[in-house]
């Protein structure tokens, strides 16, 4: 089936060309430092990226796919709440990461695929199918594209399925999958908390400390977590903003006034000295 859909759209006639180096106007003030910063100084003439943490983890009845929400122009963030997980059918969706106007493109033509496949045979595409699409179009254009991506979802045949696609069209299957800039703070926390046959809530849980603590030590990363759950009985969506996201290391716990830090009641005045 695979081989068939180049007829609908000839990969290499896709024109990713035009994607490259096109400048994003955008209205900001000229005051926006005391000195006039700039367009050039903070970087807001390059095109948009994902920056990103992004994550998918297998669990014992399904998948659960994660990511922040900054999307960055250079320095400046260009949205603070965007949504990374893009859904392809109705049982798998993926995550994106690197130059937005990329993955969102993929994304378009990847979905507009598995449509005539499932028109076609009659029946929902699987994870795997989605996935070589993401691999084929990524490949394709490797020298083009600046993005990757985590395909994840369910299906009757494998179950929960979970595919990295980074830069370059490589594809791999595995239990769980990081991508973004905040991946590099998630190897090892990954390594030694993820573990086989999870509950769907103990999943979710890590998930959300896997890009919070991504959150806490990358740049790029930040906003608020969006999750996205796949099973057989569908899909659920949730959001969780800072403030039901676990703090690290030396985050201290959000202050109301000078006397929650200092350790005093609120009923009992801090004594005045001369």
């Amino acid at each position: 089936v695979l081989c068939d859909l180049h007829l609908y759209s000839p990969l290499s006639s896709f024109p990713f060309h035009h994607l490259q180096n096109r400048p994003i106007s955008l209205q900001i003030p000229l005051s926006l430092s005391p000195q006039h910063t700039k367009m050039e100084d903070l970087g807001l003439n390059a095109p948009h990226s994902m920056g990103t943490t992004i994550i998918g983890v297998t669990y014992k009845d399904g998948v659960i796919l994660g990511a922040d929400s900054r999307t960055s122009t250079g320095v400046y963030v260009a949205n603070r709440a965007s949504d990374k997980i893009t859904q392809l059918t109705d049982n798998v969706y993926v995550c994106r990461s690197g130059s937005a106007a990329d993955s969102q493109i993929v994304s378009d033509y990847v979905r507009y695929f598995l449509h005539q496949h499932t028109i076609q045979l009659g029946q929902p595409a699987t994870v795997k199918v989605a996935a070589n699409l993401v691999r084929l179009l990524a490949y394709g254009n490797k020298d083009t594209l600046q993005t990757g991506m985590i395909v994840g979802g369910w299906d009757k045949y494998e179950g929960g399925k979970i595919y990295g696609i980074p830069l370059g069209g490589t594809i791999i299957e595995q239990p769980f999958s990081i991508g973004g800039s905040g991946s590099s703070y998630l190897y090892g926390f990954l390594d030694q908390a993820w573990k086989d046959g999870m509950s769907k809530d103990e999943a979710e849980e890590l998930v959300k400390k896997a890009v919070s603590l991504a959150i806490a030590r990358d740049g790029a990363s930040g906003g608020v977590v969006r999750t996205v759950i796949i099973n057989e009985e569908g899909v659920t969506r949730n959001f969780y903003p800072g403030d039901q996201l676990p703090l690290w290391h030396e985050e201290l716990e959000p202050q109301n006034s000078l006397l929650d830090i200092w350790g005093a009641a609120a009923a009992s005045p801090v004594p005045m000295t001369e």
